[in-house]
Parts: C-alpha cells; structure tokens; sequence
C-alpha cells in the first residue's frame, strides 16, 4: 500500500509563514548593525560558501538547527543564548519560516522570518561576505 501523504510542503510553508512574525528585507537590511538582532542563516553550508552570508550572521543549517539551539547538544552554539531578536533568513523565505517556528516551539523568542529570504535581501541593496 502507498503512502497517503496528507499534508504538502508547500501546506506546512504556508501554515508556518502564517504563524511566523515576518520582518521585510528592508526593514532587516536597517537592523543589519543593531546589537540587538541576531541573523540566522539556515540554507546548507554549500549555499553559504558559494553564496556568502550577512555579515555577522550564525551559519546554523536547517538540518542542524535544533541541536545548535538546545544549550544541552554538543553542537550548541553561544549566540542561542544571548537575549536578542532572531531574524531568521533561507534563499527565499519557505526554510526559515519552518525553521523559525521550531525554534519558537523550542522556546526561542522573540524570532522573525526575513520574507523573501537572502533573494529579497541582495534586492534591498544587502551585501553577502
């Protein structure tokens, strides 16, 4: 018997876009500096080294995540910790969405989505290191 999948990804986007505080391009390009914000860039590391990534921003890969979040994983990283605004960034928006109400669930807070994702951020005027 064939699996019955009940749910699309583009529905699980959808729902998560829709429970996700979203933060334009542009107004995340004028947070860019702000010791206030964390930027996350949750694309794969092979998207970030061809790519660049928002200067200062924490490479943590969608897949990874979880574990650099959890301060009890090995694989935890220190930004996590720190009491600051998480905008959340993919190439387009649908990754970081998903990836930001994980977080929420997990208890991070306060987190925003960077609609349109690194696409919308070159088109704001953004730059990539």
């Amino acid at each position: 018997m064939a699996q019955k999948i009940t749910k699309s990804a583009k529905d699980i986007v959808k729902h998560a876009l829709s429970s996700v505080t979203a933060i334009s391009a542009e107004d995340a390009l004028a947070q860019a500096n702000s010791p206030d914000h964390v930027f996350v860039d949750l694309r794969d590391g092979a998207e970030q080294a061809k790519t660049g990534i928002i200067a200062g921003a924490v490479a943590s890969s969608r897949g990874m995540m979880e574990f650099h979040i959890d301060p009890e994983s090995p694989a935890h990283k220190p930004e996590f910790n720190l009491d600051k605004t998480f905008v959340f960034y993919c190439a387009s928006g649908g990754r970081s969405a998903l990836a930001a109400m994980v977080a929420m669930d997990m208890g991070l807070s306060p987190v925003l989505n960077m609609t349109g994702g690194v696409a919308a951020w070159k088109k704001a005027g953004g730059t990539l290191t």
